[in-house]
């Protein structure tokens, strides 16, 4: 998971990004203005950076001199723009990428890794589709279905299920979930989590107290089993 700054006035387009980046479990902060983008970089740690350029207080190319002045974060211009005088201007800059619209999320995800891996940081595809015992959870739709009915959860159990798809077949911390789920000032809540993860095997399991899907990692934390 990476914390990803968007920066792009169409409402419609910034919608339509932020929950594809948040389906690959990634953490979107928006920004409508160059102002606004300025304050966020002030206040919130932030990994990318997806720049749109025409901007209605100013340009993204301001944005992008004063990120490199000061910080090497990957920067990913998304423009309508084609002049291929432009992009070069721009990745001379200092822009890592330059994607013209429209792109397919695919291509933004795959271009987002490289960019990240350019910097020492290795992002791998993540995981939205679980199919296994009887449970079909699709995270691009938001859908949860167990032996083909749908399976209403509470926003707090799909975001713990979700979580749990994303890294299927690995263990992850109840730290993590902890954090993912509630906020960072809940790491030491552990409680939350039992709570929480004996509602979804109640919900999914035949057999709770004998988990075969949701599964136990003694001390450590949970592992969704593979599909």
């Amino acid at each position: 998971m990476i914390q990803i700054l968007l920066v792009e006035d169409d409402r419609e387009l910034r919608q339509m990004l932020g929950s594809a980046l948040e389906v690959e479990g990634h953490q979107v902060r928006t920004a409508a203005s160059v102002a606004e983008a300025r304050a966020l970089l002030r206040h919130a740690p932030v990994d990318l950076v997806l720049l749109d350029l025409g901007l209605p207080d100013g340009d993204g190319d301001t944005l992008l001199a004063e990120l490199r002045q000061r910080r090497s974060t990957p920067v990913l211009v998304i423009s309508a723009h084609q002049s291929e005088v432009r992009k070069i201007s721009l990745l001379d800059a200092g822009a890592d990428d330059y994607l013209t619209k429209p792109f397919s999320i695919g291509e933004l995800l795959a271009r987002m890794r490289v960019a990240l891996r350019h910097r020492g940081t290795t992002l791998s595809p993540t995981i939205t589709h679980y199919r296994g015992g009887g449970l079909d959870v699709d995270l691009a739709t938001h859908r949860v279905h167990l032996h083909g009915e749908p399976l209403h959860l509470t926003p707090t159990e799909y975001k713990l299920l979700a979580r749990l798809v994303r890294n299927t077949g690995q263990v992850v911390t109840h730290r993590a979930l902890l954090a993912d789920v509630w906020g960072p000032e809940f790491t030491e809540h552990t409680h939350y989590l039992r709570l929480y993860m004996a509602q979804l095997r109640a919900k999914i399991e035949p057999e709770p107290a004998e988990p075969r899907l949701l599964l136990t990692e003694p001390g450590v934390g949970y592992r969704l089993a593979d599909g």
